[in-house]
């Protein structure tokens, strides 16, 4: 476990120059990415009006696991943190469940944005697409607009910072304006626009409450909110993570949850009413939404702001995803879960290089076997929810072993956390099988790989011990899944599917916490360096 732990010699080269205002635009621009533009449409088309239910529980549990995720970096800021988190409090095989898996949640998010940009731009250029798939040009476009993610990176994190700040506050003004001239449009019934009457003329739930639940992760709602993950992978870099992590990541959380519900009501006020007539919500299938919106309604300056923007928005979340995702495989590598090449970490600016134009590689091969939104969008948000729920173990068990101070403590985890996790765990379920069962390749995949490092390395039973709740715990997701209402074989009806794994994952939660307070017991070299680290930062934050 020693060879984990050495990574000051790393960390030493990483600029300590983000502030609370470049972390907050880290944030909020991630989450007005993709999302906004094309998240109101595909999520009423999944449920109808009733897509604000799913808008709220999204944002509710969102909120849970970043206040989960605020303390554990105040407590121990680290880029790359999300991936060490599970190491620190599990062990190797919990670590390498949750660290493959988020790694390869992230890979996809630089491509997703690439192919939100060229969704918008196959209106105005033809040959981006071929039905809802990338032509072999929309690839080479995509492809190009990634390694222009990596350019930016590539000269150190305070450009990255300069850059993303400016983008970030267009990326506010367009959505707020978007939002002002729609709902005025529905109040006023402008050019045919349904109104209020729109909640209610095909009903509120037209698909039923179980799609409003699926909608949650099909139609974009965790992916859009999942921004708030890139403070956190960029902790390591901020010069005071006790005092602004936590701000940051509220108020990202909070800014997203108020555009994303504004933007959904103008979207579902703004449709003619006569377009609904014809085929109801499911049948309401623009290629641009907001843009073709605002030309429908006699916007055409909104009608070309958008237009703008649509290569902007994406673009910027595009940045800070690039951006935390070298941080992601740097964790890793430092985790030895990658080759240790990936740590190496650019003397002048400070980035991890190699780990950014690997992590393009593999997003190039990503895109070109998910080449649409849609299908990108619907997995990364299953395997994102399963990374973050593990959050809550951990903070538990650093807790129980006493690591960190009174003052790196919020109010009210020893709810908020368990929570967190049973409610991840239900959103997980809401996801039809078959979406869901598209992930069991990539947890097969990373089990294998961890059987293979445990026979080389000799890993001790341990590792096992502190970590094999988690396979129990994914292998009766999937089960009650593949049994239960939501696409599955319906032998487990509704609610009771929710019940059953509610109560079930409430028990894997107190059996992780109780196998990592063992495990973390029994290595107090963890926990000597968690509180070297932490003094560290309060000591003289630029020198760690």
């Amino acid at each position: 476990m020693d060879g984990d732990l050495e990574t000051a010699e790393h960390d030493r080269n990483l600029k300590h120059e983000l502030g609370f205002w470049s972390l907050l635009a880290t944030g909020v621009g991630s989450v007005i990415g993709s999302g906004w533009l094309l998240a109101a449409n595909a999520g009423a088309n999944a449920a109808g009006p009733a897509v604000l239910v799913a808008w709220v529980i999204g944002g509710a549990l969102m909120l849970m696991i970043a206040l989960v995720f605020a303390e554990l970096g105040m407590v121990r800021p680290e880029s790359g943190g999300l991936v060490r988190y599970p190491l620190y409090s599990n062990g190797r095989l919990a670590a390498t469940i949750v660290g493959w898996v988020m790694w390869i949640s992230y890979i996809g998010n630089p491509p997703t944005e690439a192919a939100a940009v060229l969704q918008y731009a196959d209106s105005y250029v033809d040959g981006i697409f071929s039905g809802d798939k990338l032509t072999p040009f929309g690839l080479f476009l995509a492809v190009c607009l990634m390694a222009l993610f990596v350019v930016v990176n590539y000269f150190g994190v305070q450009w990255f910072a300069k850059t993303n700040n400016v983008v970030t506050a267009f990326k506010i003004v367009v959505p707020a304006l978007t939002v002002a001239l729609l709902l005025a449009s529905g109040f006023g019934h402008h050019r045919g626009a349904g109104g209020t009457g729109n909640f209610s003329s095909q009903g509120f739930a037209p698909m039923g409450w179980s799609a409003a639940l699926s909608a949650i992760a099909t139609a974009g709602m965790i992916f859009a909110y999942t921004g708030f993950r890139n403070i956190i992978e960029l902790s390591g870099e901020a010069k005071d993570p006790k005092r602004d992590i936590p701000r940051a990541l509220v108020g990202t959380i909070g800014v997203a949850f108020v555009l994303y519900m504004l933007l959904q009501v103008a979207f579902l006020m703004a449709v003619p009413s006569g377009m609904l007539a014809k085929a109801g919500w499911s049948g309401v299938d623009f290629d641009s939404p907001f843009a073709q919106l605002a030309k429908l309604l006699g916007f055409m300056w909104l009608y070309w702001l958008l237009i703008a923007d649509s290569m902007v928005s994406p673009s910027g979340s595009g940045i800070v995803y690039t951006a935390s995702n070298a941080r992601n495989a740097y964790g890793l590598a430092k985790s030895r879960l990658l080759p240790r090449m990936f740590t190496d970490v650019n003397e002048r600016t400070g980035v991890p290089a190699k780990a950014l134009l690997f992590n393009l590689a593999v997003g190039v091969v990503f895109i070109v076997v998910l080449p649409s939104w849609q299908s990108l969008v619907e997995v990364m948000s299953v395997l994102a929810v399963f990374t973050f729920s593990v959050g809550s173990v951990s903070l538990h068990v650093f807790r129980n072993n006493d690591i960190g101070e009174e003052s790196t403590r919020l109010r009210g985890m020893r709810v908020i956390a368990p929570a967190a996790f049973v409610v991840s765990t239900l959103v997980i379920l809401w996801e039809p099988w078959d979406i869901l069962r598209k992930t069991i390749p990539v947890v097969v995949a990373t089990l294998l790989y961890y059987v293979f490092a445990h026979l080389r390395h000799r890993f001790g039973r341990g590792e096992v011990g502190g970590g094999i709740w988690l396979v129990v715990y994914l292998v009766l997701v999937y089960a009650v899944s593949y049994a239960g209402s939501f696409g599955g074989r319906g032998w487990l009806p509704g609610p009771w599917d929710s019940v059953v794994i509610g109560v079930i994952s409430l028990a894997i939660y107190l059996w992780g916490v109780r196998a990592g307070t063992a495990y973390l017991g029994e290595h107090d070299e963890i926990v000597e360096d968690i509180e070297r680290a932490h003094d560290a930062w309060q000591e003289e934050p630029a020198e760690v």
